[in-house]
């Protein structure tokens, strides 16, 4: 009986490591500790719900410290509400409606359409043997999953060019 009742335990202890889940696009980045900048603009813009519930989803995250690194007083700018379309439009270029890891970049520039609200707007991310940049980004970090997409860390805020 006792040996039948720890198979049944670990059966489900394993059963529970199988399936689980790595979080959505915002809750892996929520646990992440670095992106609360991020997080908190997506919220603010409405975005974050399309990030959590967005499939196969490609985000270029920067980190708190890339945000405090834009001149001082544009994150407040774009925070204010009156401000909301250009906020929509920065955080929107950190988005491609596809998921692309970097085991699927060439060795040379490409250029990808992000999602809608920045304007129909492409990055231009480049794979060499010191690494990936998107823009004048560099990623950080790479391919972290989420179960609706992958998250690179970058270490600036990509802005959109008029």
């Amino acid at each position: 009986m006792r040996l039948s009742m720890i198979s049944f335990v670990s059966s489900l202890v394993l059963a529970g490591s199988v399936s689980a889940n790595a979080g959505t696009i915002v809750e892996v980045a929520q646990g992440a500790g670095q992106f609360n900048t991020l997080i908190a603009a997506a919220q603010a813009a409405g975005l974050d719900g399309a990030l959590a519930n967005g499939e196969n989803l490609t985000v270029f995250a920067p980190t708190d410290e890339a945000f405090a690194a834009l001149p001082d007083g544009t994150v407040e700018m774009l925070l204010k509400p009156e401000n909301k379309d250009q906020l929509i439009a920065v955080l929107s270029y950190h988005v491609l409606p596809r998921k692309l890891a970097s085991t699927d970049l060439p060795g040379r520039t490409i250029h990808v359409k992000t999602i809608k609200g920045s304007g129909d707007k492409t990055l231009s991310v480049s794979k060499t043997s010191s690494g990936v940049t998107v823009d004048k980004a560099n990623v950080i970090s790479a391919d972290i999953p989420a179960d609706n997409g992958i998250i690179h860390v970058v270490d600036a805020v990509l802005l959109p060019s008029n």
